[in-house]
Parts: structure tokens; C-alpha cells; sequence
């Protein structure tokens, strides 16, 4: 019930800030990242965060007339630079495992690279199947978005190739996984990737209360 419960605040924090159209970028963003870190990082743990970010979204738009665009286009940003980071923080979990091979197997690190991998698809995937039960405004401007970024690439996807390309010549990690797909990560990595996500996120909040 509490993780029913969360997941909705999470949800309905967002809607809130979509619907304010004040600082939507910094808002989603904040609300992301703490949303993430409240539980290990694993790929349950993203995918449940941005399912709930994607609707809180695509529900706040449904009021914001010809403006839905411009708000949406900020939020969905604020989104993919989240999962950006949190696909640093798993890159640097990564390197940090990968160096203490005593206590993590080698499946471990390969799966949690595999995770890595799945990140962007899944962010795409998650604000199409969003979509799909919104109106047509709302649904044409998230088409419109994923095929943009289709092109051009997402700030998350360009992260994960940064990471893997970083990764792939560490010792004890198979260099065909960066070719294959995704399965769990080893929960006690999780946590590595977690609290490394934390930190990134304080320090990005301590910057923005400076201004």
C-alpha cells in the first residue's frame, strides 16, 4: 500500500507542476530525482518512476490549452535529463563494482550494463504507452516528441552510449553484452547506483538553491 501510495504522490506532484506552469523543468526534475532515489536503482525502480512522471505529465497538459506543447516539451526534458543521470550513476556504480570483483560477479556487472542499455528505450516506450490513453492533442504532441528525438537523440540515450563506450574496455566485463539486452541488476548494486544517484542529486539541488 505504500508503494501504491507513493507512486500516486509522485504521480500527482507532477500533474500539479505541469499544471502551474511555473519552473516546470526544475520541478519535474526535482520531483524525478527524488522519486528515484527513494528506492534502489535498479530497472523496476526506473521504469515505475517514469511510468508515474509520463502520466503526471500527460494529465497536467490536458489543461494548459496552446501552451500544452511548450509545457510538455519542458517536462518530458526534465524527465530525460533525470534518467540521465541516474544512467551516470549507474556508469559510475559500474566502474566501482568492477573494481572490487571480490564482491561482485562478473553476470552482475553484465547485467547491470544490460540495464544500462534499456534505459532510453524504455523512457520512449513509457510516453508512448501514456499516450495512448490521452486525447489527440495531447497524443500528437508526444508523437511528435519521440519522433524528434528519434533524430536527434535523448539526453539519456546519448549518456548510456557516453557510459558504455567508457565501460567496455574494463577488465572482468564481456565485451559481446554491449550488444544484448537487459535482465536485473544484483539488488546490493542497486544500492551502489542508488546512493551515488543521491549525491548527484543534493549537489545539483544545493546549486540551484544558490541562485
Amino acid at each position: 500500500m505504500a508503494e501504491i501510495n507513493q507512486q500516486q504522490e509522485v504521480k500527482d506532484a507532477v500533474q500539479a507542476a505541469v499544471k502551474s506552469g511555473i519552473d516546470v523543468h526544475q520541478q519535474v526534475k526535482s520531483i524525478t530525482l527524488k522519486a528515484l532515489t527513494l528506492r534502489q536503482l535498479d530497472m523496476d525502480n526506473i521504469n515505475r518512476v517514469t511510468e508515474e512522471v509520463s502520466k503526471g505529465i500527460n494529465e497536467g497538459i490536458a489543461t494548459q490549452g496552446e501552451a500544452a506543447k511548450e509545457v510538455f516539451l519542458q517536462a518530458a526534458t526534465a524527465l530525460d535529463e533525470a534518467l540521465a543521470m541516474a544512467a551516470e550513476a549507474s556508469k559510475l556504480a559500474i566502474e566501482e563494482a568492477a573494481s572490487r570483483v571480490t564482491e561482485y560477479s562478473q553476470n552482475d556487472l553484465n547485467n547491470a550494463i544490460k540495464d544500462l542499455q534499456e534505459m532510453e528505450g524504455s523512457f520512449l516506450d513509457t510516453l508512448a504507452k501514456v499516450a495512448k490513453g490521452s486525447n489527440q492533442v495531447a497524443a500528437d504532441i508526444v508523437g511528435d516528441f519521440i519522433a524528434h528525438s528519434g533524430q536527434s537523440g535523448t539526453a539519456v540515450g546519448k549518456r548510456t552510449l557516453t557510459a558504455l563506450e567508457a565501460l567496455k574496455d574494463l577488465p572482468h566485463i564481456s565485451r559481446n553484452i554491449i550488444v544484448s539486452s537487459a535482465v536485473t541488476t544484483a539488488s546490493s548494486f542497486a544500492q551502489i547506483a542508488s546512493g551515488v544517484l543521491l549525491g548527484i542529486a543534493e549537489s545539483l539541488q544545493s546549486s540551484h538553491s544558490k541562485k
